[in-house]
């Protein structure tokens, strides 16, 4: 069982920056891949970055290549999502999830069998 709380989210201006954080409950934090998903009103739930076990292997949207990074610290127990250069099209509820299948990165929410309450980032023009 994991519990995440995602924590960060906020209102900036176009262009500007925010890192959202996630920390999660237990001792086999390592043993999940993570996520970030986002999900804008009348949207579906959106794929945004995922983060293997280890850190090693990343992979985004192609939307927010180059300007959001994803990284986790295992020994805090905590994944980060680095947002710049955010644009109104960034606005959302950005979740969190962790997905115990620790040798693939899914860009799928239903392989996520954890999820974070959310955390809202709007973006002004």
């Amino acid at each position: 069982q994991v519990q995440l709380v995602e924590s960060g989210g906020g209102l900036v201006q176009a262009g500007g920056s925010l890192r959202l954080s996630c920390a999660a409950s237990g001792r086999t934090f390592s043993r999940y891949s993570m996520g970030w998903f986002r999900q804008a009103p009348g949207k579906e739930r959106e794929f945004v970055a995922g983060i293997s076990w280890s850190g090693g292997i990343t992979y985004y949207v192609d939307s927010v290549k180059g300007r959001f990074t994803i990284s986790r610290d295992n020994a805090k127990n905590t994944v980060y999502l680095q947002m710049n250069s955010l644009k109104p099209e960034d606005t959302a509820v950005y979740y969190c999830a962790a997905d115990p299948n620790i040798w693939t990165i899914a860009r799928v929410p239903n392989k996520y069998n954890y999820w974070g309450q959310g955390t809202q980032v709007t973006v002004s023009s």
